[in-house]
């Protein structure tokens, strides 16, 4: 059972009234003892003053002299049936210690009984004189103890609990120090222990602030500097397959344009870091977003000697932003054939469904780890050697903005990423011969 402090600062007050008590309980019982002793000898004292010479005839006036003397009241029974007594007749019994006397021969009322009867008031006061002092003492230093240890208690649990309050202004974050109390003790050493831990802990804070900065910043550039060389390595095949070819078709060429402009995207996405986005709605071609994004990675595709596979139909029209929809699409597909890897297989579909036009992306890798498998769309998790975990968080920020919704399953041997899109209704007001994207990859 937890004791608090308040509670654990009364024990030694409470103990001192107790033991107060006790001391006053044997001072009680000592006296009584010591008063009966008393009794009991002056009991003596009486019956060898009847027994001894001179020997006096018990009379009223003898029996009140006596009673003068010991402060007895005293009761003469003789053999006759008389009667001489010092106290009216019907006393209670219970206010005397009572004590009798048998007269021995060769006194002159020999064969009588003598009852001598002591005050009990006698005895009471005996005792109350003895335990007054202990009482009063005891009692009254007890309670001051008491009452001084409440107090100090009461102020000490209130320094403490304000201690405690700001201790958990600093493990929320608020690193402040704390007034110093005025009164110079232990309470005012643990206050300034705590100040020096805040302020440790606020250059920790800082120090881990522009590490985190720092690491951030590195994958990033890491990331960045991954996707650029893929990109640049997309345009010099294409630009190696028109050399191969002077004459043929101009495909080759403007793949490694749409590289070239795929580059310049990833590098102004990266200066564009941190800044709040706008989102333009447009009326625009989903299936021409993705005939570009497949048309840009088909080289990549080729090169890893990756089937992707996917089918233009017809137009897919919603309205959106379509930068940040080329991200989405090519951020997906690049996962997709990461995944795959050489010898792979990557499948894209999009087909509309009522209101809703619904993507996937589908690749025959291993799927992502079970340590970051219900974590995909968090930033900076990732389970690529080279990745930062960007990638997929920001695809789920596109499909939010655009009111959509991103999922993932496996099924069968089959990784499958499902975007959902709403519909834009009537016929698509772009023409998807039209469009002009600038994709880029994940991050």
């Amino acid at each position: 059972m937890r004791l608090g402090l308040r509670y654990r600062l009364l024990i030694p007050p409470v103990l001192l009234l107790a033991g107060t008590v006790a001391a006053t309980a044997w001072a009680a019982t000592h006296a009584a003892a010591n008063v009966d002793r008393q009794i009991e000898e002056r009991f003596r004292d009486l019956e060898r003053t009847v027994h001894g010479p001179p020997s006096f005839r018990l009379n009223e006036p003898i029996l009140r002299q006596m009673r003068g003397l010991t402060g007895m009241e005293l009761v003469y029974l003789g053999t006759n049936g008389k009667r001489i007594a010092t106290l009216a007749d019907g006393y209670n019994e219970a206010d005397y210690h009572r004590h009798g006397i048998e007269i021995r021969p060769p006194h002159p009322n020999e064969g009588g009984r003598l009852i001598a009867l002591f005050p009990e008031t006698f005895r009471r006061s005996a005792i109350a004189e003895a335990v007054r002092p202990a009482l009063w003492l005891g009692g009254l230093g007890g309670f001051v103890a008491f009452a001084l240890a409440a107090i100090t208690a009461r102020r000490l649990v209130a320094r403490i609990r304000d201690i405690e309050a700001r201790t958990r202004d600093i493990a929320a974050g608020t690193f402040e120090p704390i007034p110093l109390p005025a009164s110079d003790d232990e309470v005012r050493d643990l206050v300034r222990s705590v100040n020096r831990m805040t302020a440790t802990l606020a250059d920790y804070r800082e120090q881990l602030r522009a590490t985190e900065r720092l690491r951030v910043l590195g994958q990033f550039s890491g990331g960045l500097a991954h996707q650029l060389r893929n990109a640049a390595s997309g345009a010099r095949l294409a630009i190696q397959l028109h050399l191969r070819d002077p004459d043929g078709d101009r495909e080759p060429l403007l793949v490694a344009l749409r590289q070239l402009e795929r580059m310049e995207s990833n590098l102004r996405q990266f200066l564009n870091l941190g800044r709040p986005d706008s989102i333009r709605r447009e009326p625009l071609d989903l299936a021409a977003v993705l005939d570009a994004a497949v048309a840009n990675l088909r080289p990549q595709a080729a090169h890893a000697v990756i089937a992707l596979e996917w089918k233009s139909g017809d137009p897919l029209p919603v309205r959106g932003d379509s930068e940040q929809l080329s991200h989405l699409v090519t951020n997906l597909l690049g996962n997709a054939l990461d995944a795959a890897g050489p010898g792979g297989r990557v499948e894209v579909t999009a087909v509309r469904s009522g209101n809703t036009i619904v993507v996937q992306v589908c690749d025959n890798g291993p799927g992502p780890s079970p340590e970051v498998a219900h974590r995909l769309f968090e930033p900076f998790v990732t389970g690529k050697k080279q990745g930062v975990g960007l990638g997929l968080a920001i695809a789920r920020q596109v499909v939010d903005s655009h009111g959509g919704n991103i999922r993932w399953q496996r099924r069968g041997e089959m990784t499958v990423f499902t975007v959902e899109l709403p519909c834009e209704f009537g016929p698509a007001q772009v023409l998807r011969s039209s469009y002009n994207a600038n994709p880029a990859d994940s991050f």
